[in-house]
């Protein structure tokens, strides 16, 4: 099989050393794509994609943290769109429809979706539908408006269950049913193990007219060693055979990255030992999610969907927050949202998989500013050391009312004049620590 648009570059390698042992990475740059940025920088390098760190967790020792993701590393909303932009561009023309886009929770279900809007100037018809850690609220009672299609796990991860729903709606189930196409999208890929777990749950579950699968990564750290070891001689992809795509009978199978490579992690001697966080559960929680729309939990071709609202409730609330914070003479008259009003250092944040709204309003206020600085992240149940690309952390509980702690990373407050805090929750179920600060904005679909 093929690694459709990899071109074959300079193999380098790297070695980062953490508390708990040594990270060794081979790896390659992607020519076939380049940043798209106005000056041409040559193709996505290392240093450009990712940072590394030390996991909380005993399954696997250490973090490859992105920094185009806008999840453990603030960035801009404009950095962030080339990323998806430049990854879906790597996707073939003239696959099988349907074709259905397939994201990771928590991690990957911004850049999945932005994956898919970028997709669909060319498949306009593929469907978006995301992994999920949160079972999902049914007051209707209606059985077939929240029904489980299937589960997976992710073996390494600190949370390592997943939930796909299926869609209420009989045309788009049906569509989602007859996928001939699978484009699944995750931040990186470093065993292929999930891919091949994804594909066989879908598979199971009545995908069954599948003909090609898609690993859709920024950094893909699955290509066997093998075909590292084999540089000299291998002069293309097929060289040496794809582990992933033995592993599922019947498929074409195909990887698009922005830069590819293989790992090995050798222990410290004796190690610290460490206790994880328990964070691994798919309850719902106590706190009732708001209306946001459909953003990708359940089959949709318009990832959108809510956006006009959430946008509607971050001007509402952003004209009360900046009365309280100016005298009633300058505010008398300013009852429309003026962007004029917004500050020069702005952080949005979004919560947990809650961050493809929170996005694209960082995106937008982006757009209405021309002399400040906008970037965005997002809080996090995933129990992560400092050190490393992690300089501070914030431990707080969730939103979700499930009684466990949640994290925001490399995020000081006091760097900001405001912090747009986006969930999906009711504001209040937001923690104090939040609360507390003055330059705290929530935004919330129940305001």
């Amino acid at each position: 099989m093929t690694h459709n648009n990899v071109a074959l570059n300079t193999m380098y390698k790297r070695s980062i050393t953490l508390p708990r042992g040594t990270l060794d990475l081979t790896y390659q740059t992607n020519s076939a794509t380049e940043k798209n940025v106005i000056e041409q920088s040559n193709h996505y390098q290392l240093e450009d994609l990712l940072g590394f760190a030390q996991r909380i967790n005993p399954k696997r020792a250490f973090l490859f943290v992105s920094k185009v993701l806008g999840r453990h590393i603030p960035v801009t909303p404009s950095t962030m769109r080339h990323a998806f932009t430049d990854l879906a561009n790597l996707v073939p023309d003239e696959l099988p429809e349907p074709i259905l886009v397939i994201g990771m929770a928590e991690t990957a279900v911004g850049l999945s979706a932005g994956v898919h809007q970028a997709l669909q100037t060319r498949y306009p018809e593929a469907l978006l539908l995301n992994s999920t850690r949160h079972a999902q609220h049914d007051d209707s009672h209606d059985k077939s408006s929240h029904s489980l299609l299937t589960t997976f796990s992710e073996d390494h991860s600190h949370a390592s269950q997943h939930l796909i729903y299926q869609s209420a709606d009989n045309v788009t189930q049906a569509q989602l049913l007859a996928s001939k196409t699978l484009i699944m999208v995750d931040d990186e890929a470093s065993t292929g193990n999930t891919c091949v777990n994804v594909v066989t749950a879908l598979r199971n579950a009545g995908l069954d007219q599948l003909e090609q699968v898609h690993l859709t990564t920024l950094v893909d750290w699955s290509l066997n060693q093998e075909r590292h070891q084999h540089q000299d001689t291998a002069n293309s992809d097929d060289a040496v055979p794809d582990q992933i795509a033995k592993r599922l009978p019947n498929i074409k199978f195909q990887r698009h990255h922005l830069l590819s490579g293989a790992w090995t992690w050798t222990d410290a001697p004796n190690p610290e030992p460490i206790t994880m966080p328990s964070v691994d559960t798919t309850e719902a929680g106590s706190h009732t999610l708001g209306d946001t729309g459909n953003w990708g939990r359940f089959p949709t071709l318009d990832s959108t969907d809510g956006f006009d609202n959430y946008l509607l409730k971050f001007q509402t609330a952003f004209k009360v927050f900046n009365k309280q914070a100016q005298s009633e003479k300058e505010q008398f008259g300013k009852e429309q949202f003026e962007k004029e009003q917004l500050p020069k250092r702005i952080l949005v944040l979004g919560s947990n998989e809650f961050v493809w709204l929170p996005f694209l309003l960082a995106e937008w206020l982006e757009t209405q500013t021309q002399n400040s600085t906008v970037n965005f992240s997002a809080l996090t149940r995933s129990p992560i050391a400092l050190g490393g690309a992690i300089t501070t952390m914030l431990s707080f509980s969730d939103n979700y009312g499930l009684g466990m702690t949640n994290f925001a990373y490399n995020v000081e407050p006091n760097d900001w004049d405001l912090i747009v805090l986006c969930v999906e929750t009711s504001a209040d179920s937001v923690d104090d620590i939040w609360k507390d600060l003055d330059n705290v904005l929530v935004v919330s679909p129940t305001l």
